[in-house]
């Protein structure tokens, strides 16, 4: 567990540091702005769907490290995935990052992502971990535009 922890802070603050896909996409056809009031982060998550695949996906926006890690790793996972693998993803990830997954299993389920676990221990941080995936699920399935952790 020890080294799971080492390699969750050396990830979270390489993606803090340099995050993936951290731009604006101007051709986007789905946008959600996602806010969590209690810490401050505000990430606006842009996909471009074709035929029912996340052909491009990106993000800009502040907060912590946990939420700027959480968007620019998932970002990565979700590119190239139907709308439905990535809903499931979302699914896969929320139950991590909230405890109901241990982390051994979730390696299997969700590769790099699994440092994550730890988050469930601060319940505070869950919110920052989860914000750019209620968007990228908001983006997916509703029409709504803006998604607030309350």
């Amino acid at each position: 567990m020890t080294g799971l922890r080492e390699l969750y802070q050396e990830i979270i603050l390489d993606h803090n540091r340099s995050p993936k896909n951290y731009h604006t996409m101007k051709d986007a056809n789905r946008r959600v702005e996602g806010y969590n009031p209690l810490c401050g982060d505000h990430y606006t998550v842009y996909l471009k769907i074709t035929d029912d695949r996340i052909e491009e996906v990106s993000f800009d926006g502040s907060g912590c490290a946990i939420s700027k890690a959480s968007a620019s790793m998932m970002s990565e996972a979700v590119k190239g995935k139907t709308r439905k693998e990535a809903v499931e993803l979302f699914d896969r990830f929320h139950r991590l990052v909230t405890g109901e997954t241990g982390p051994e299993a979730a390696l299997a389920e969700l590769g790099k992502l699994a440092v994550f676990s730890g988050v469930a221990e601060f319940p505070m941080r869950v919110k920052c971990a989860t914000l750019p995936w209620h968007s990228l699920h908001s983006a997916l399935s509703s029409d709504l535009h803006i998604v607030s952790t309350e």
